[in-house]
Parts: C-alpha cells; sequence; structure tokens
C-alpha cells in the first residue's frame, strides 16, 4: 500500500503565492511520476504538473510560468510552488504517484486552495 499526504492549501489573495507538498510512503521500490492535478466541482479533474524520473516536467499551458513542480527523491516527495495565483486556480488539488515502472498509481486525499480576488 502507498500513502499520500498532502499539506500547503488555504486561502490566498490574487497574486500570492502557496507551497504545496506531497509525502508518500509504504511500499515503493522506485518512483517513476508525481504530479498534481486540480478539480472544480462539475469539472473533469485535469493535470497541473508533473515531473517524472530524470526530471522531465510537463506543465498545463494555463499554469506555465507560474507553477513550479519540484520532487526530493529521498524523501519520496514533490512540491508544487504557485506564484502569481488567480481566482480561477481555485480548485481541491490533488496529489497523484506513479512507481514501480508504473505498475502502482495512488492519490492523495486532495487539499483545497482557494483564491480570493
Amino acid at each position: 500500500q502507498v500513502q499520500l499526504v498532502e499539506s500547503g492549501g488555504g486561502l490566498v489573495q490574487a497574486g500570492g503565492s502557496l507551497r504545496l507538498s506531497c509525502a508518500a510512503s509504504g511500499r515503493i521500490f522506485s518512483v517513476n511520476c508525481m504530479g498534481w492535478y486540480r478539480q472544480v466541482p462539475g469539472n473533469q479533474r485535469e493535470l497541473v504538473a508533473s515531473i517524472c524520473s530524470g526530471g522531465f516536467t510537463n506543465y498545463a499551458d494555463s499554469v506555465k510560468g507560474r507553477f513550479t513542480i519540484s520532487r526530493d527523491d529521498a524523501k519520496n516527495t514533490v512540491y508544487l510552488q504557485m506564484n502569481s495565483l488567480k481566482p480561477e486556480d481555485t480548485a481541491v488539488y490533488y496529489c497523484k504517484i506513479q512507481a514501480d515502472s508504473f505498475r502502482t498509481t495512488a492519490w492523495g486525499q486532495g487539499t483545497q486552495v482557494t483564491v480570493a480576488s
């Protein structure tokens, strides 16, 4: 079993910053990719950013230049630095891990990010 614990969400004014963290624990031999997704009620969950082995990153167009994803392999932790936040960034943010040659996938419980205008 793999567990993900997210932290760092909250309420921030437009233009502000937040940093999300997601720590993975459990039976993990090798992490392939970790990423952040977000979901607004009534909408599908969408990719925000991901980072895979070798440091390869992928960002949604809407967050490029504002958000930065990074990971600490020693701690099996992924971070999302969110700057210049906009009200449209308001959502529940979920962490996802893929490990062990993509045989293992797990999701975090979600953390609310609210950006006030």
